[in-house]
């Protein structure tokens, strides 16, 4: 064992719900809005002050939340779990079993911000759309794209943040006493996979010992419904079925059990209820996710920045390509710090992430320098 003289670790365990026990609104959902209305916000402000029209803004917007969604979730499906969504493509509707991919949104935002430039749409009848050829007057393709990217980096932070909230798209381990541990994963399994749990809520451990560097002391305190059990069932309880799950995919993605040792607790009475407090060991993680959101909040700064500099001056073609290479460049990066999203990639020398992020660094290298060479052109 290792003694343990400063506790730098943190134990992350938020509830996923705004209201505990009412499953929606999630705070996932919260921040996810909260980026487009604020980003919304910043695009009616960017309109008036550029002379456009504000109104187009709302149709803007719908454009934007229906691409995003639309294309995070086939982007996912298809550079994730192709088999899976070639076998059985109604799993698209099943977003409640999770997966979205940035990488996927961004071709259908520029598809639909295309449509939105050229394009007057209205729904009903037969066909269900119809397509009229009628150009945005002012507004340039590119013009749209490099002002509601500003936005995209916002929603970014937020999104991110979301994702830290609800402990998923997790960092690797820290291998040292800095980083986060997840510490939500063994409550939510600890409440809704054994009977008799009330609520488990997971802390640092009061214990100044270590089993090795990233391996630090978790205490989660659990108490049990109602009277009827004896006190001999819980501890029978908690050997059976806590010490086994602490030990299995996925509590143990979080948490080093260690094998062979009978479970470490005490256990009091509480009021009219039982009482356990599990001394056990979490493993320290990356929070990879707070990384992209500060690195989405920078570049939103900047954005937001070069255009209050120029504003309709701005040359065309500089906060596209200015996003597309931060953005996907620092997405690269991250993607070192991050666990792999499906199995495939472990065999993979670059993941998918960083794959998909090659391209798109590429392309916002064009977009700027092209932006560059116009702009001096004009002078």
């Amino acid at each position: 064992m290792h003694h343990l003289t400063i506790l730098s670790y943190i134990v992350w365990d938020p509830m996923k719900e705004i209201i505990r026990g009412i499953q929606p609104p999630v705070w996932y959902s919260v921040l996810f809005a909260l980026g487009f209305i604020i980003g919304y916000q910043i695009m009616v402000h960017i309109f008036k002050k550029e002379g456009k029209d504000p109104l187009n803004v709302d149709t803007l917007t719908v454009y934007m939340v229906l691409a995003t969604i639309i294309g995070a979730r086939l982007g996912h499906l298809l550079f994730y779990e192709p088999d899976r969504f070639f076998a059985d493509p109604l799993m698209f509707f099943r977003t409640w079993e999770g997966g979205l991919a940035s990488h996927g949104a961004v071709p259908l935002i520029l598809l639909a911000l295309f449509l939105y430039r050229n394009y007057l749409i209205t729904a009903g009848g037969f066909p269900p759309l119809k397509f009229k050829k009628q150009k945005k007057a002012g507004q340039s393709y590119l013009w749209i794209v490099d002002r509601i990217v500003i936005t995209i980096a916002l929603a970014a932070v937020f999104i991110r943040m979301g994702n830290f909230v609800n402990s998923e798209i997790v960092g690797k381990p820290t291998d040292s006493d800095y980083g986060v541990v997840f510490g939500r994963v063994a409550e939510m399994y600890f409440e809704d996979g054994i009977n008799g749990v009330d609520r488990a809520e997971a802390s640092k451990g009061l214990s100044t010992e270590k089993l090795a560097a990233g391996i630090m002391p978790v205490d989660i305190y659990v108490t049990f419904e109602g009277t009827s059990s004896t006190e001999q069932q819980i501890r029978a309880k908690l050997e059976r079925e806590f010490k086994p799950m602490l030990t299995r995919y996925p509590v143990n993605e979080h948490y080093q059990e260690p094998l062979g040792k009978p479970l470490n607790y005490e256990l009091t009475p509480n009021g009219r209820q039982w009482a356990a407090t599990i001394h056990t060991y979490g493993i320290v993680r990356h929070p990879a996710q707070l990384y992209e959101s500060a690195t989405s909040l920078i570049l939103f700064l900047i954005l937001l920045g070069l255009w209050f500099r120029y504003k309709e001056k701005t040359p065309e073609g500089l906060l596209f390509g200015t996003f597309l290479i931060w953005q996907f460049g620092f997405r690269f990066f991250h993607e070192i710090f991050k666990e792999n999203q499906v199995a495939f990639e472990e065999a993979m020398t670059y993941n998918m992430g960083q794959i998909l992020s090659i391209p798109l660094v590429l392309i916002g290298c064009f977009v700027l320098i092209r932006s560059v060479v116009i702009s001096k052109e004009k002078e």
